[in-house]
């Protein structure tokens, strides 16, 4: 797992997260944002990579062939999907509990994903390199963002993609990320989000460029309340953002 003192794990993040680890597969649970969150994600990330690799993104396995990093994987809520669209995946996530979950789920699925208890800069010191790496709502989470990023820029093969989501540092997010999401409508639970370590667009472009990662798109990430959905929308990166980049 690699030295406390210079690592990406937030105890404290990691405990938070374990407690709640049983509900990740449950709609209406703590993580029922994630879920609602999940197709425009997935669309995303199918569609760019599916443009970079010159193929049919609506084929029934555009991925095929391509390994996949899942940084932050939780319970697999992308892990699968990206099985399904044809990609070798490896989740990695430094809660015990939650890749246990993520393991009993996607073998109830009939789906083989290489799930591990790790961290990013552990697996990057390993030499591993994959095609797409993704490193999302995890930023936001962990102890050492430029280690994340730097570790991130390692992972992903020359030729290959990040993509990464997260929050902006903004007035805006403060009030509907976190007095919104967490005290008055209850989303998720409350000190599931820390303001300060929001971060603005511009700096993380700036530490993905030291990782050796040039940022290719920027789209914000809109929840509407009337259609009770997420969609891009490139003019409004003020609360959720998702970007990708490639590595020469």
């Amino acid at each position: 797992m690699g030295d406390l003192a210079h690592t990406t794990v937030d105890p404290a993040e990691i405990e938070r997260f374990s407690r709640i680890s049983a509900e990740w597969w449950d709609p209406a649970g703590n993580f029922a944002p994630l879920h609602r969150l999940n197709p425009v994600r997935i669309g995303f990330i199918r569609d760019r990579a599916a443009q970079h690799w010159g193929r049919d993104p609506l084929s029934g396995s555009p991925l095929a062939g391509l390994s996949v990093l899942d940084i932050g994987c939780g319970g697999g809520l992308l892990c699968e999907p990206m099985a399904r669209l044809g990609a070798a995946v490896t989740g990695l996530d430094a809660s015990e509990r939650n890749v246990r979950v993520a393991a009993l789920h996607a073998e109830g699925q009939g789906l083989s994903i290489d799930y591990r208890q790790d961290t990013a800069e552990a697996c990057a010191t390993s030499g591993s390199q994959y095609d797409l790496v993704l490193a999302l709502e995890i930023v936001e989470h962990v102890a050492d963002v430029d280690l994340l990023l730097q570790s991130c820029g390692r992972l992903v093969k020359p030729g290959g993609l990040l993509f990464l989501s997260t929050l902006n540092r903004t007035a805006k997010a403060w009030a509907l990320a976190i007095v919104g999401a967490e005290y008055v409508l209850g989303w998720v639970p409350r000190g599931t989000h820390d303001w300060r370590r929001f971060l603005k667009p511009s700096e993380v472009v700036r530490g993905l460029r030291h990782a050796g990662i040039e940022a290719q798109e920027i789209a914000g990430l809109v929840y509407s309340p009337l259609a009770r959905r997420w969609s891009l929308n490139r003019n409004d990166l003020d609360v959720n953002y998702i970007l990708w980049g490639t590595k020469s």
